[in-house]
């Protein structure tokens, strides 16, 4: 498959003076935490499949060694594969000073504790992931820009790099890009790392995600954008494009930025965490689906287990990938939530949620993919409270209207705001392209009010096995197969994103209707294969389609922190008119906004006419604008 290429080259020598110095940092300790509970009173672990691996604190650490390294050896490139892997560690604490368990997590891969709380399940060790070597048979180019899909979660990391050389024993690596989740994580005793600095120097990273965590000292390094949300951070070290904090301890000050690239919310206005596996107190398997926040800061669990309902897995259908599309659409209409176990499930038919308070919970990147045009999942207007959570959804080969429709009820404009979302969307991840050819007109359609996504990459891939010769000039095979015009479509109002990432449509890659929308962290890179200027043109003639629309009739709207990218790769003197198209009036603000060119193609404007161009001649340096309309 082609290797993705890099997104900037700028910063290289600051990025190696911050590694030189990155070697000699020591390991940051916090104040100790509540001791690891004892493991509760034994229960048979449910037959979760052969993908789900439940791990106790009896297990000798070599054993558990041995089987993690096995997966991550068959995972680390697996990029494109249909292998899915669930690693579960049961309360109690794994590895000791003297033999600490260090593992790393490759693709398609979920690492969770199953404890209450973070607390409740201590790795002594670390849990990892390192720069993928993309060129000359792994030996070349290492990067975590391809770093995607994976997942660590309701646990504690207490650092600990014994055994390993020196430039890696301080810190928790956890080099990826998008789609790559870390929540509930409590890091003691060291440093967290978002890039590798050690795998061939300082290298790349873009864009990330940390919820309702604690940690000490993060190295953010060369990540360009990235999000915390609802944590506890002791320090924060470095930032490239623009890091975004919301409702989180110890986040850095916004003054004065681009200099440092800093956005901060002191609260979150809407959150809800991902529900969660755990042991309950008599040994029970549930699932704990947290509650919603409204202006929350800080992690959920500081003073006891977060707040929520528990589920008995008895209320799920427990999903495996043999089973066809019919028997979890029944599941559904039978009342059922469902628990999808780790695979690539295909569904002919929608599955179509119709009750209050259901929850679609993924294991391992559980993946659904269309088969025959259809619409894998569809929440019908008079569904409350529901959570889809874990899901990776991938276009089929046959053009599907939408991948994931959030249906709306019709004249309810007046609606008041609740606390708890209709819907929210944790984790939520969409393809076309990639694994195999995809099409699907709009990936994600939200109609109804009062939606939150909290965390959803929505990628029209720009890379993968097949629809793209990589290098050829001119090439259009990815652009004429794999369809996606659009990313995101939100018709509701008061719809929240917290963590939205929209990528490579074919016209706008979000486009917002509705009114009172609040954005925090939005990522874009426009498509890297137009063939022509001419095929990005808009029939009024405008040159191309901005990252982010907001309608013209919008009244009401906030984006914090926002960046829109361009490598035209396979036309490089392709321009596109704006980044951000809004209209202007007063209700529609946005806050500390970018474009920034990556070695192929330009922008004109950051939002309409406002903001410098960017283009080739200075490769990795954003075009910034701090407030639209301008304060004051």
């Amino acid at each position: 498959m082609p290797p993705r290429p890099h997104r900037r080259t700028h910063l290289r020598a600051a990025i190696t003076a911050l590694a030189l110095a990155l070697a000699g940092l020591s390991p940051l300790a916090l104040a100790p935490g509540t001791a690891a509970t004892p493991p509760p009173p034994s229960s048979a672990a449910p037959d979760l499949g052969e993908r789900v691996i439940v791990f106790d604190p009896s297990m000798p650490v070599a054993e558990i060694r041995e089987r993690a390294n096995a997966i991550w050896q068959q995972q680390v490139d697996a990029e494109m594969s249909e292998e899915r892997w669930s690693l579960l560690f049961q309360p109690g604490t794994y590895g000791t000073a003297a033999e600490p368990l260090q593992i790393k997590v490759g693709y398609y891969t979920e690492v969770a504790g199953l404890g209450v709380s973070p607390s409740d399940t201590v790795i002594n060790g670390k849990v990892e992931v390192y720069n993928r070597c993309l060129n000359d048979n792994g030996t070349s180019y290492c990067v975590a820009l391809n770093n995607f899909w994976r997942s660590m979660s309701n646990l504690t990391i207490q650092v600990n790099g014994t055994g390993q050389d020196g430039c890696r024993a301080s810190a928790n690596f956890w080099a990826t890009s998008q789609a790559a989740s870390l929540r509930r994580v409590d890091v003691r005793g060291g440093n967290l790392s978002l890039m590798d600095y050690c795998t061939a120097g300082p290298q790349y990273a873009s864009g990330g995600y940390l919820a309702d965590s604690r940690t000490g000292l993060v190295i953010n390094g060369s990540q360009q954008q990235w999000l915390t949300r609802n944590s506890e951070v002791g320090e924060w070290s470095n930032g490239v494009w623009n890091q975004v904090f919301a409702g989180t301890v110890g986040a850095p000050s916004e003054a004065g930025f681009p200099t440092p690239p800093y956005t901060t919310l002191d609260r979150t206005p809407i959150s809800r965490e991902k529900p969660y596996l755990h042991i309950g107190a008599s040994g029970a398997w549930q699932v704990r689906v947290p509650a919603a926040q409204a202006d929350s800061r800080g992690i959920s669990w500081a003073d006891g287990p977060t707040a929520g309902r528990d589920l008995p897995l008895s209320s799920f259908h427990v999903a495996t990938p043999a089973q066809p599309a019919s028997v979890l659409a029944k599941a559904l209409d039978r009342g059922k939530n469902l628990l999808l176990t780790p695979g690539v499930y295909d569904v002919d038919r929608s599955l179509v949620i119709r009750r209050d308070d259901t929850v679609v919970l993924g294991m391992g990147q559980a993946t659904l993919t269309a088969v025959g045009g259809a619409t894998p999942v569809v929440v019908r207007h008079q569904a409350e409270g529901v959570v889809l959570a874990g899901i990776t959804v991938d276009a089929g080969t046959e053009l599907s209207p939408n991948l994931v429709h959030i249906q709306g009820q019709p004249g309810n404009k007046q609606k008041p705001r609740t606390i708890t979302p209709s819907t929210t969307l944790n984790d939520v991840y969409l393809r076309v392209g990639g694994p195999h050819i995809g099409r699907a007109d709009t990936s994600l359609r939200i109609d109804a009010d009062d939606v939150l996504i909290d965390h959803a990459w929505v990628w029209r891939a720009d890379h993968g096995v097949e629809g793209f010769t990589e290098g050829v000039a001119g090439d259009t095979d990815r652009w004429r197969t794999n369809i996606g015009r659009q990313g995101l479509v939100v018709d509701g109002d008061r719809v929240s994103a917290t963590g939205l990432f929209v990528e490579h449509y074919q016209e706008f890659n979000t486009v917002w209707n509705g009114e009172d929308g609040h954005v925090v962290l939005y990522q874009n890179e426009l498509p890297y294969d137009p063939p022509s200027q001419a095929d990005w043109t808009r029939p009024d003639g405008t040159l191309g389609w901005s990252g982010y629309k907001v309608a013209d009739d919008v009244l009401r709207h906030q984006l914090f922190g926002g960046g829109v990218y361009v490598f035209n790769r396979n036309k490089p003197s392709i321009t596109t008119e704006s980044g951000f198209e809004v209209p202007d009036r007063a209700g529609v603000r946005l806050h500390h906004v970018l474009t920034v060119n990556l070695e192929a193609g330009s922008i004109e404007h950051v939002v309409n006419d406002t903001g410098a161009r960017v283009d080739s001649s200075a490769p990795g340096v954003p075009s910034y604008v701090v407030d639209y309309p301008a304060a004051g």
